[in-house]
């Protein structure tokens, strides 16, 4: 029954994997590895009490976005969206824009859920390759633009699978050079020297996209988009009624208040990045690629070999090896915490 009416494309998919973390160290999914003081955790218990459970949540998350305001200096006169997720945001994206032969633009390597959700929106996905160094190709793109026309572009700032953040001038020239609308998703900007979130009016097709899952929320599911309040008013027409649930919105403001928390966590996964990497950079063969964000991205001599090394020891990371050219046998390695991240390289240091 089923093949006789799904979509082939879809059919031809197979579901997103999500590995199971019990007892093991999980270093695969950019999540912030510290946990929340007692203290907060009171708060949050005492949030959550009063949450009128039987009823709906507020429509608009009203109090949520007043709190992403302050925490993180929204300018003033930008609307802002909210979703189940950034990934609830990207399909909102894709359903408003896909129009009869539209394309999605993105560089790639890049998420891999841009791609996906033009798939499943139904419209041309056009992914332009990165310079050997996960740099933007700047005249590739522009060339992709003339030749597209994208209703929706997608950049990465910072980019991930490969961590790097792209040159601002770039990410200026497509904005100009777009027909449609450019997409910045800074889900890693806690962990960046840069951001267009300042710069969101100067450009009337600029969206900055962000979530709050990689500061130490990430099973809150909380994403939200920023932009001139005439794309918002459009895009809340394909957002789901209540699609931010009321425990969401009851615990996401505490936490939001928690500025000199969530900056000093922040800033010592950001040591132990730098710390992280340049022991991995010290390991026979092993080239490690400049990042801004939460993770490594790590070139190993066998990185089949050395993943199997890493899951026999309960230690998991994500292997690229095979996803694309210009990310054969490299890794990429959440910053977990200290010992964590110490026993991830107990384990790499014994390998031949």
């Amino acid at each position: 029954m089923a093949a006789a009416v799904l979509r082939p494309e879809i059919r031809a998919l197979t579901a997103y994997a999500v590995a199971k973390a019990e007892g093991v160290i999980k270093l695969d999914a950019m999540e912030n590895p510290y946990p929340l003081p007692a203290a907060v955790r009171d708060e949050i218990a005492a949030a959550v009490a009063n949450v009128a459970i039987n009823r709906y949540p507020d429509g608009g998350g009203d109090a949520v976005k007043t709190a992403l305001r302050q925490a993180y200096g929204i300018p003033p006169g930008a609307g802002v969206l909210l979703g189940n997720g950034s990934d609830e945001i990207i399909q909102m994206l894709a359903c408003a824009l896909a129009r009869p032969g539209a394309a999605m633009l993105a560089p790639d390597p890049s998420f891999v859920m841009y791609r996906m959700n033009a798939l499943y929106a139904g419209m041309r996905f056009c992914g332009v390759p990165l310079a050997g160094d996960f740099a933007l190709d700047l005249p590739a793109m522009l060339a992709a633009i003339a030749r597209e026309r994208p209703a929706l572009t997608f950049l990465a700032y910072p980019n991930n699978p490969t961590g790097n953040l792209f040159a601002a001038a770039d990410v200026e020239a497509i904005l100009r050079a777009a027909p449609g609308l450019v997409v910045v998703d800074e889900a890693y900007h806690a962990f960046a020297d840069a951001s267009f979130l300042p710069r969101v009016l100067d450009f009337p097709n600029l969206l900055v996209l962000r979530t709050v899952s990689k500061v130490g929320m990430a099973g809150l599911r909380l994403g939200y988009a920023i932009a001139a309040p005439a794309w918002i008013d459009e895009l809340n027409k394909v957002r789901q009624p209540y699609n931010l649930n009321a425990l969401t919105q009851a615990v996401a403001p505490v936490l939001l208040g928690q500025r000199a928390l969530l900056a000093g966590q922040a800033a010592a996964i950001r040591a132990e990045r730098a710390r992280l990497g340049a022991a991995l950079a010290a390991l026979p063969g092993v080239t490690v690629h400049p990042t801004q964000t939460n993770f490594v991205l790590a070139r190993v001599p066998d990185a089949p070999a050395w993943f199997a090394a890493l899951a026999g020891a309960r230690i998991l990371v994500k292997s690229l090896h095979g996803a694309h050219p210009l990310l054969e046998h490299c890794l990429r390695i959440t910053v977990g915490t200290p010992d964590e991240n110490n026993a991830l390289l107990a384990v790499l240091e014994k390998l031949p």
